[in-house]
């Protein structure tokens, strides 16, 4: 699914016109993006949480040369699937 087929849903259960519902889903990614950069979490119920979590640093490696590499700390988003997302995976 893209976020076209999100739009078309959006207008399909709407009834709104296709403009408005790019605009509707657009607002909500904004918002979420917004919310994930100030370090808050996001949790829709029934469909899971999103959070920022420090990343640690670590030593990885150049895949051509084999030369180890210092990773930096930084954050990452994640995800954790809410009971109902998950029962449709089982």
């Amino acid at each position: 699914m893209i976020k076209l087929d999100l739009v078309n849903e959006v207008v399909k259960r709407t009834g709104i016109t296709k403009t408005k519902g790019e605009i509707a889903v657009e607002s909500i990614f904004a918002a979420m993006k917004r919310a994930l950069a100030a370090g808050d979490r996001i949790e829709l119920r029934g469909f899971g949480v999103f959070n920022v979590r420090p990343r640690k640093t670590g030593i990885g490696r150049n895949p051509r040369t084999g030369q180890e590499v210092s990773i930096p700390p930084g954050k990452a988003v994640r995800f954790k699937p809410g009971k109902e997302l998950q029962s449709l995976t089982e």
